[in-house]
């Protein structure tokens, strides 16, 4: 259950993402709100992370059982892992951002995040 709901938070961050390569300003809720809506040079930036962010959600399905395996099982499991480190200093980031949106929202979806593929790949 929890790599579903991993997948649904990631699915969440993938939109939101999608929303910023388009220009929508909602860059208060990334970065430390430095740009309310993302100049087309770090939107571009966005896409290779886009691309991250649906690898990642392949892979927690995968190693919660919910796709078949692409990659060996213990190459999914690192790579959870891996995810779940990087979401864990993410939330910390979130929690000391200076933008309140970023704070209020992303904190906990990436807190959630985490732990979802903490428990997932563990």
């Amino acid at each position: 259950m929890a790599a579903i709901i991993g997948a649904i938070l990631m699915l969440i961050v993938i939109i939101l993402s999608i929303l910023l390569i388009f220009g929508l300003p909602l860059g208060e809720l990334t970065m430390g709100g430095r740009y309310k809506v993302f100049p087309k040079k770090l939107r571009i930036m966005l896409v290779s992370q886009l691309v991250t962010q649906v690898f990642l959600c392949i892979i927690i399905l995968q190693t919660g059982g919910y796709l078949p395996l692409w990659f060996p099982f213990t190459g999914t499991r690192i790579i959870c892992i891996a995810a779940a480190a990087y979401l864990s200093l993410n939330t910390v980031m979130n929690l000391i951002s200076t933008s309140r949106k970023e704070k209020l929202i992303m904190t906990p979806l990436s807190l959630l995040a985490a732990i979802c593929f903490w428990t997932t790949a563990l």
